[in-house]
């Protein structure tokens, strides 16, 4: 299949299949390709800064998803001994628990416990501290995730204009040799850092969002934590 669509773009450019040299030599033209690493080559300096932010962002999510996973991990009985530590007054006890069990909701429920005894308002807004704290440390890293979504394209269309500049410089530098190929290799060269800075953009932009549903799934958790523990302080007393 392959064969005959060569053939008939050949035909088309008026070369004959019978001319065997011109025809070889313009078959091999069109099965002519880039590797990627060629290409990434062929985008200048601009592919530096766009391969050191890809490595960035790339380390910012993994570290920033396996924090976030540790975050969210549950233990369906740790608000049930809360519960019965309280109950039975062993403050103590129930504080070191959260202690152990070293979660962001943990250690909401802990600064609740210590402020027991305080009007229900004062025990609302220290634990709101706290949540807010925890939210803050999850999303460390985020706005390099942000900027890099929003400025590795912007980065890639500079390269793109330089690069085009530069083509046209070539092309009339060139004078009376000027001819298409001058042009069209400026052209796919310089187009190179807007791939490059798209694909980059991109794939922050999905890590940012991504993280960015997982922190309130996280919020969710906490705030569901945060309503169980105040209604346990306001159960009337058996």
């Amino acid at each position: 299949m392959s064969t005959i669509l060569n053939s008939v773009l050949l035909m088309v450019q008026g070369i004959e299949p019978s001319n065997t040299d011109a025809y070889a030599q313009a078959t091999d033209a069109a099965v002519q390709h880039l590797s990627v690493w060629d290409l990434c080559l062929k985008g200048g300096f601009i592919m530096i800064p766009l391969a050191l932010m890809a490595i960035i962002s790339i380390y910012v999510f993994v570290e920033r998803f396996l924090a976030i996973k540790a975050a969210a991990k549950e233990d369906n009985l740790f608000m049930v001994k809360i519960k019965d530590y309280i109950v039975d007054g062993e403050i103590e006890a129930a504080r070191t628990l959260c202690r152990r069990t070293d979660t962001p909701y943990a250690r909401l429920i802990d600064k609740g416990i210590s402020r027991i005894g305080r009007p229900t308002a004062d025990v609302q807004v220290a634990i709101e501290n706290v949540g807010n704290l925890e939210i803050a440390r999850l999303e460390k890293g985020f706005p390099w995730l942000a900027t890099t979504a929003a400025g590795a394209p912007m980065l890639g269309f500079l390269g793109t204009v330089t690069g085009m500049v530069q083509a046209f410089f070539a092309l009339a530098s060139a004078g009376g040799s000027a001819n298409i190929s001058i042009l069209a290799n400026g052209i796919y060269e310089a187009l190179t850092t807007t791939v490059g800075g798209l694909i980059v953009g991109i794939i922050a932009l999905f890590a940012y969002n991504y993280l960015v549903a997982r922190i309130n799934s996280v919020m969710t958790q906490l705030e569901a934590k945060t309503l169980e523990f105040m209604d346990l302080l306001n159960e009337p007393i058996k």
